[in-house]
């Protein structure tokens, strides 16, 4: 399939209206989180929720012609664990047209002070309604540490549930203002993902990081109503907890980046270099490096010009 950028991208009067306010720019730029207004109808989250379930049955328009070595990709003989499925939007047809929904591109543009705004990448997530599952957990972290190997620090994630998500589901938690804090002495383990690091170890860092700040943990569980969209700064540190609800927490974790993030080299101190998942998929530049902006995989979801 050969996919090529629109060249459009229009709102409508209502849809305007739905736009963050200049007191809702300042909020993210300060506290480095914004819940939208409702970006999506009840008729298109019920969608994406009958699309992943088809999707958890086995159907794909469409699958990665290679598997990255550190892809995340749930599969039914992993068990009844929290499940995590990258590249959503690019395998199934259906939950990638809504989530490329123009205004959703329109309201990260505007929060992140951006012209123009592309996938970077999604992920399905379901967390099953058991409280003592520990895969459910999600330790303190921040995003950017994960892309390394982008240049642009005004990345940020659009955090979809398909449903009403309040603390008792273990929605996603706001460590406030977090994005502006200055970070201690560069530590290579910091490029390394979460599952692959000591829960404890995350805990410690984040504490410590308050602490060389002279800053306490402000942590904000964000109660997101169905159709409403939690967006976070990439440097916003955030987690999530058990879900002691009786229903599993569904939801897709969009992550955008704006139109001027490119590719770099990052390698480790002892020379590792780092890779993401889209160095294995995405087209070449003329220099021979990864194109982050290569529409098969990360399609442009806004341009302002």
């Amino acid at each position: 399939m050969t996919v090529h950028d629109a060249t459009l991208f229009e709102l409508t009067e209502e849809e305007r209206e739905l736009l963050p306010t200049d007191e809702d720019v300042l909020f993210y730029a300060q506290h480095g989180w914004y819940l939208s207004k409702k970006l999506f109808t009840d008729e298109e989250i019920d969608l994406l929720e009958s699309a992943s379930e088809n999707f958890y049955a086995g159907h794909r328009d469409r699958t990665l012609p290679v598997r990255p070595p550190k892809l995340a990709y749930w599969e039914p003989e992993h068990g009844p664990v929290q499940r995590h499925n990258d590249y959503i939007h690019y395998e199934d047809d259906t939950i990638g047209r809504i989530l490329r929904k123009p205004l959703l591109g329109a309201v990260a543009a505007r929060i992140a002070e951006a012209e123009r705004i592309r996938v970077f990448q999604s992920t399905l997530i379901f967390k099953p309604p058991v409280a003592e599952e520990q895969s459910n957990i999600v330790p303190w972290h921040f995003d950017r540490h994960y892309w390394a190997t982008s240049t642009s620090e005004r990345m940020l994630t659009a955090f979809i549930p398909f449903h009403d998500c309040g603390e008792e589901m273990g929605t996603i938690t706001m460590v406030d203002g977090s994005h502006l804090w200055k970070e201690m002495a560069e530590n290579d383990t910091t490029s390394l993902h979460f599952a692959e690091r000591d829960r404890s170890e995350l805990d410690e860092m984040l504490e410590e990081n308050a602490s060389y700040n002279g800053v306490e943990v402000v942590k904000i569980p964000v109660h997101i109503p169905k159709g409403h969209v939690n967006f976070h700064h990439c440097r916003t540190y955030h987690g999530s907890g058990a879900n002691v609800s009786d229903r599993p927490r569904r939801a897709i974790s969009f992550h955008l980046q704006d139109g001027e993030n490119r590719y770099r080299d990052f390698r480790r101190s002892d020379g590792t270099q780092v890779a993401y998942n889209h160095d294995l998929l995405v087209r070449r530049t003329a220099a021979g490096t990864p194109d982050y902006s290569d529409p098969e995989y990360l399609p442009l979801l806004w341009s302002s010009r």
